[in-house]
């Protein structure tokens, strides 16, 4: 983190990346000295409402976050030409006029903001491949966006859109898609016992994530550890906390997919108790970073046979058919959200992005087939071997469900696996 008073004093000339958070009220004119390297600028947490009408000096600037200010209207970054990702997550973002932002924006982020609706020009974002929309107010989305053919994730979750348009169905690249929370989104139902959190002893803290934290703990009702996974009930990237819960709560028993024991009582929490994961499990992969935009990450020395891509994709298909038939569409089907262990056996978890559809609405599956063949083709990248009969099926499997012309993708139980 810098300060203000490094920025005032020179001392940070020649930086390519600045952070500064102290309840800033205007922007630091002093940023402006910065311009010949700045590529990265963080002014989230502040209590920023605008800013200067020549932000278009910083030429240099790739990545710009101001998220958690206090913006109504989005500024102009017209003149930011090599501008490629913006992020006003969690203002009070009204206004967003025609035409202010640069072409060749792929990553733009307004979750947890109050926008109705958006300006037609964004359909000439062609480049765009990440838009997190979740939390806002539209009713609509503009006709224009199908232009944007290079979009990969869209999340949509607790708006006002009474339907999903049609020309979504055709983005070739679509992969990644939330929607619950919003009026065109079916309600599931379900039953769960329900357990007092007095009867839980918790233990360690196991991770966290946007939507809420896991703990380690014992119950009354089981001979074993349990998970207890505590919602934080606010709005993630994702959509609502609370649709997190019922979609998992909604997933029955899968030998990939972790098993839902009980739900807390009361309303007091909103928690869930889950099936333990040993400690032998581990992450497939890493989330994207600023450079992979859409596609995971994983160490340097990550790498794959084709027996064990073979055993995670057979496993992960075969429990995305098994929610799809129950009309869950799972929205972010990545390797960070698998956990293996040495026997390649895998769980698919983290229902963050997870929406409720009508189960004959085939659409929405071949969307996540194509998340799936992102998921082969980044595996097989990592795999030393690129011979054999497996791989070669492999290959052919993830060019299949990677195919542009939607409707030719074949669906999770015709895969053959």
């Amino acid at each position: 983190m810098d300060t203000l008073e490094q920025l005032r004093a020179g001392d940070l000339k020649g930086n390519k990346r600045l952070t500064l958070s102290e309840n800033l009220t205007s922007f630091p004119e002093e940023i402006f000295d910065l311009a010949d390297t700045l590529e990265i600028l963080d002014l989230s947490h502040n209590a920023l409402t605008s800013l200067p009408h020549d932000i278009g000096k910083l030429t240099k600037l790739r990545i710009a976050f101001f998220s958690y200010n206090h913006f109504t209207k989005l500024p102009s970054f017209s003149g930011c030409p090599n501008l490629t990702m913006l992020g006003f997550k969690g203002n009070q973002l009204e206004e967003f006029d025609e035409d202010i932002l640069p072409l060749d924006i792929n990553w733009l982020i307004l979750t947890d903001n109050c926008l109705r609706t958006l300006p037609r020009s964004i359909g000439k974002l062609t480049k765009l491949q990440k838009f997190p929309l979740a939390g806002n107010r539209l009713e609509t989305l503009p006709d224009e966006m199908a232009a944007c053919q290079n979009l990969e994730l869209l999340r949509l979750s607790a708006n006002n859109l009474r339907e999903i348009p049609s020309w979504l169905w055709n983005l070739p690249k679509l992969s990644w898609l939330a929607f619950s929370g919003n009026p065109c989104s079916p309600k599931a139902q379900f039953e769960l016992q329900e357990i007092p959190y007095e009867s839980l002893e918790v233990k360690e803290k196991l991770g966290s994530g946007a939507s809420g934290d896991i703990y380690k703990a014992y119950s009354k009702e089981h001979d074993h550890p349990v998970a207890l996974k505590v919602f934080k009930g606010a709005i993630t990237s994702d959509g609502y906390a609370h649709d997190e819960m019922n979609a998992t709560m909604s997933t029955g028993e899968h030998p990939n997919l972790i098993k839902v024991l009980s739900k807390l009582a009361g309303d007091e929490r909103l928690g869930l108790v889950l099936e333990y994961i040993p400690k032998d499990y581990r992450n497939l992969g890493l989330p994207p970073d600023f450079e992979t935009c859409t596609r995971d990450t994983f160490t340097e020395e990550t790498s794959f046979t084709p027996e064990s891509i073979y055993a995670v994709a057979k496993g992960i298909a075969s429990a995305a058919a098994h929610l799809h038939a129950r009309g869950l569409m799972h929205g972010d089907l990545y390797a960070h959200n698998i956990l293996i262990n040495d026997d390649d056996h895998c769980y698919l978890g983290d229902f963050g992005a997870a929406s409720f559809y009508e189960p004959h609405r085939k659409e929405f599956e071949r969307i996540e087939v194509r998340a799936f063949g992102c998921l082969l083709e980044d595996m097989l990248s990592l795999c030393p071997t690129k011979e054999g009969s497996i791989y070669t099926m492999l290959e052919e499997l993830r060019e299949k469900c990677m195919n542009e012309a939607v409707e030719e993708r074949p669906l999770f139980s015709e895969m053959g696996l």
